[in-house]
C-alpha cells in the first residue's frame, strides 16, 4: 500500500468511510455499538473539521475533531490542561482499516488533527472505550497523550455493562504551531 494521503474530508467521501469503518467494526468491534445511522455518527453536530486517510484510491481511515467535553470530566481536563473548558477540543472518530495498519496512518490522521487543534489554540482531548488490546491507548501514549483519569460510561454495550472510558489529554502545542511556523 502507497503512503496514504491526509485531506479534507466531504460529504462525498461519507459512503466510503462508512465502508471502511464497518470493517473496522467487524475486526475490532469499533465503535462498540453499531451506530443505526452510520452517516449521522460519523458526522455530529458539534464538528469543527474531519479529514480523511485515502491509499490507492480506497479511505482507509479518518478522524474528526469536535467541540471540547462537557460536564464534569470537561472540568477535571481543563483543570489538568491548566486551560478554561471553552479552550478544549476533542479527537473523534479516529480508526484506520486493519490493511493500512502499522504504516503511520494513525499517526498522521492524528497530527493533523492536532495541527488544526492548535492553530486554533485548542488543547485536545480524547476518550478510549477500554479494549483488551490497548492498541488505541497504546498509539495515543506513544504520541505523549496524558491519561488524566478513567470513568464507567453512560451508555451500555450490548450485553449491558457500562464499559471503562479512558479520558486523554494531547501534548500541548508550541507557540510556533499555533502561529504556523516553522
Amino acid at each position: 500500500m502507497n503512503d496514504a494521503r491526509i485531506r479534507p474530508r466531504d460529504a462525498a467521501d461519507l459512503p466510503r468511510c462508512v465502508a471502511a469503518l464497518a470493517e473496522v467494526h467487524a475486526t475490532d468491534g469499533y465503535p462498540t455499538c453499531w451506530p443505526a445511522d452510520p452517516v449521522a455518527w460519523l458526522t455530529p453536530s458539534d464538528t469543527l473539521n474531519a479529514w480523511t486517510a485515502e491509499a490507492e484510491g480506497e479511505i482507509v481511515g479518518q478522524v474528526v475533531l469536535r467541540a471540547g467535553p462537557t460536564g464534569e470530566i470537561a472540568g477535571a481536563l481543563s483543570q489538568t490542561a491548566g486551560v478554561p473548558p471553552e479552550q478544549l477540543a476533542s479527537l473523534s472518530r479516529l480508526f484506520v482499516v486493519p490493511r493500512a495498519r502499522r504504516l503511520g496512518v494513525g499517526a498522521a490522521l492524528l497530527q493533523r488533527a492536532h495541527e488544526e487543534a492548535s492553530t486554533r489554540r485548542l488543547r485536545l482531548t480524547l476518550c478510549v472505550v477500554d479494549d483488551e488490546r490497548g492498541a488505541a491507548r497504546a498509539l495515543y501514549e506513544r504520541a505523549g497523550w496524558l491519561h488524566v483519569t478513567s470513568t464507567h460510561a453512560d451508555w451500555t454495550t450490548p450485553d449491558g455493562t457500562h464499559p471503562l472510558e479512558h479520558h486523554y489529554l494531547s501534548p500541548p502545542y508550541k507557540e510556533a504551531e499555533a502561529i504556523g511556523s516553522p
